[in-house]
Formats: C-alpha cells, sequence, structure tokens
C-alpha cells in the first residue's frame, strides 16, 4: 500500500487524537444526515477541553459534548433536538453554568453558511442582507455593517470561518479519501475545504472503480482529507442515505435523559466512557434496532458516462 494512502487511514481514536487538541476551534459538518456523532463521542471519550465547537445546528453530539465538559464556546445558528425540543445540556451551560460556563455567538443558517463558505474561499468578510433589520448585528459584534463599493447601499459581512479542524462522516471514499456524498447536500465540502485539518469517517471504503464510475457524488478530494477512518454506525442516531434511517425513538429518549444531569451522567458513562469504540457500541445496540432501522433498497438509474 502507498505510503500516504497507509498513514491517511487511522481508527477514529488515532484520528481524534492526532488531530484534534485542547483549546481548539472545531466544526462538525452535516444537516439532519451524516452527523459525526461517533467522533464526537471520542472527543468526550479522550476527554478533550476548551473547545470553540461551530455547527449551524448543535444538536445531541453537542449536547453530550457541552454535558462532558468538552466546550468553551459554541457559535452557531439553532440549537435544539430536531423535531423535540431543547438541548437541555447546552442550556444549563450557558444558563447555570454547569458543568461549565460557555460563550455563545450566534447567526442566522445562512450567515453560518456564509461564514464558512467565505473561509473555503478564502475571502476575507461575506455581504448578505439577511441581517438587516434582526437584533442579531446588535449582539453579535462579528456581524458589521458596511457600504456597498458599488451601491453605496448599507449591507451586512460576516468573518470567515476557517476552523482547526473539520470532521465529516460520509457514505464511501476510497483508500486515497476521495469522498462520496448524496441524499442532503449541507455544509460538508465547505467546511472540508475552510479547514486547517479534516477529519472523515465514512461507512464503507470502496474501490477507486467505484468512486470514479459516479464522479459527480465525490464532494471532498483525497488532497485535503488528513486522516480517513471506516466507521459503520458512525452517525447513530442521526441517519445515513441508504444505510441505515433516523433512531426517532432516540431523539425522544434523549430529551428524558439530558433533563436531569444525573441520568445523563449514567447514559454517558454507560454509552461513551465504558464503551472503547463505535464496533462495541453499534454492538451494544443490538441486532433489533440495528434491523429496525435498515432501509428498503431503492437504487437510482444508471448513467452512461461514455469512454474515449
Amino acid at each position: 500500500m502507498n505510503k500516504l494512502v497507509a498513514e491517511k487511514l487511522m481508527s477514529m481514536s488515532e484520528a481524534i487524537k492526532k488531530f484534534v487538541h485542547d483549546g481548539d476551534t472545531v466544526y462538525m459538518a452535516g444537516f439532519t444526515h451524516l452527523i459525526p456523532h461517533s467522533a464526537g463521542q471520542e472527543v468526550i471519550r479522550q476527554r478533550i477541553r476548551n473547545l470553540t465547537m461551530c455547527r449551524p445546528t448543535p444538536d445531541i453530539v453537542y449536547d453530550q459534548m457541552i454535558a462532558a465538559g468538552c466546550a468553551k464556546k459554541v457559535v452557531f445558528s439553532w440549537a435544539g433536538n430536531p423535531g423535540v425540543g431543547s438541548l437541555r445540556a447546552f442550556r444549563r451551560a450557558v444558563e447555570q453554568g454547569y458543568p461549565n460556563s460557555i460563550e455563545i455567538e450566534e447567526y442566522s443558517h445562512f450567515g453560518m453558511i456564509c461564514r464558512i463558505l467565505a473561509g473555503a474561499l478564502h475571502l476575507p468578510f461575506f455581504p448578505l442582507k439577511s441581517f438587516r433589520g434582526s437584533d442579531l448585528p446588535k449582539n453579535n459584534p462579528k456581524i458589521k455593517i458596511i457600504k456597498c463599493p458599488y451601491t453605496e447601499q448599507e449591507i451586512c459581512v460576516v468573518p470567515p470561518l476557517n476552523p482547526d479542524v473539520s470532521i465529516i462522516h460520509a457514505q464511501r471514499a476510497d483508500k486515497h479519501g476521495n469522498v462520496q456524498i448524496w441524499g442532503i447536500i449541507g455544509d460538508h465540502r465547505e467546511a472540508a475545504f475552510a479547514a486547517k485539518k479534516v477529519i472523515v469517517s465514512v461507512e464503507e471504503i470502496v474501490d477507486e472503480y467505484v468512486i470514479r464510475s459516479d464522479p459527480n457524488k465525490t464532494m471532498i478530494p483525497d488532497f485535503i482529507v488528513g486522516a480517513l477512518v471506516e466507521e459503520p454506525w458512525a452517525a447513530h442516531p442521526s441517519y445515513a442515505q441508504g444505510y441505515y434511517d433516523r433512531d426517532n425513538e432516540f431523539y425522544m429518549e434523549w430529551d428524558t435523559i439530558s433533563r436531569q444531569p444525573d441520568l445523563l451522567e449514567k447514559y454517558l458513562d454507560e454509552w461513551v466512557y465504558s464503551v472503547e469504540n463505535r464496533a462495541e457500541y453499534v454492538k451494544k445496540l443490538g441486532a433489533e434496532k440495528l434491523m429496525k432501522l435498515r432501509p428498503k433498497s431503492f437504487y437510482s438509474v444508471t448513467t452512461n458516462y461514455g469512454w474515449y
């Protein structure tokens, strides 16, 4: 195996240990599906601290990391348990300083995407109109109002976001790290190109021929990937289109678990600290749960790309 390829392939434990450190700014990509829960739980397991955690929609994975004391600051646009309610640990940290106080830096969804896009494009800022008339510029000093050099109208701008590390989960990649995503295309590509270091986990590593046979699905090229982890079920309880469904039952359960700090601590002890890796976590989920989340097959029609 090529030396560069061999150096890139590693376990989740190795990837987090190598690329995520105390005090880093971390961006965990994924919208609705492909949320890197396995990576978040490994950060908890390694007891990494003082992170600035960025994500347009911090949900359960960030709630767990906040409860475990990993966060110093959260940069976000909307926070909640999707379809259920509040993030209880997030609110306790902000409102009560438990288990530690955290700072928050708030934008709109579009504002966050503009920030990570500016970071990916290496722009000094990104203009947008949608903040005008809202209270966000009053409460977030990083949102500036400038005069357009062409129309002289006032517009808002946001600074680029260039994380120390972006963590991404996807459906598949080849051994070099050419990463393919389908279904909802969220912020994966922008997050990868904006970051100084990139960790990618995938449901499976496939032959290069598979990747080359459908090039339009390749969102992230190999040359920006620092670590590649083959980690089935790494997005659970969110979903991976074509591999497993969203575990809606767990999202409901999390609301109960997270309401009480002692129950949340028990969850972390049982499902994170006492679990060595994702394979052990999946085994603990049990065959009945896994089979319940398996989707029915539905294949796309093949495309003739031609050959010259």
